[in-house]
């Protein structure tokens, strides 16, 4: 048996504003923009030479409002690996990207820990 993770979702306010995130300060490519009704679109981002991308979903519900930067409860949410940490550290940070935690040593690698713009947590991560 053969398994890939596809896609992962991250709920949101707005399209336009996730959208400009995840391509002008993470640098991701929008692969998919598609309107479905007069409200909802299926919007795709993906990271440089990725075969996971993120699926951005507006928000439509009380509870999805209510997860809108907080869904994992607080934890890191995403995992984005790199090949220079101290490259995309730079140039995230140069973009406007906050970062809660800079680059340190662990285990697996060195990792660094950054918000998107709703305060989801993302671990940036250069393994071994």
């Amino acid at each position: 048996m053969k398994l890939q993770l596809g896609q992962v979702a991250v709920v949101v306010a707005d399209y336009g504003e996730a959208i400009s995130f995840y391509t002008e300060k993470l640098g991701f490519t929008l692969t998919e923009d598609t309107q479905l009704s007069d409200t909802k679109r299926w919007v795709v981002v993906t990271p440089p030479g990725s075969a996971c991308s993120v699926l951005i979903a507006k928000a439509v519900t009380p509870e999805q409002h209510a997860a809108i930067g907080n869904q994992t409860g607080g934890r890191v949410f995403l995992f984005l690996y790199t090949d220079d940490i101290a490259r995309d550290f730079r140039n995230f940070s140069e973009r406007g990207v906050t970062f809660v935690r800079e680059p340190a040593a662990a285990e697996f690698g060195t990792a660094a820990v950054f918000k998107d713009l709703y305060g989801n947590l993302w671990d940036l991560i250069e393994r071994h």
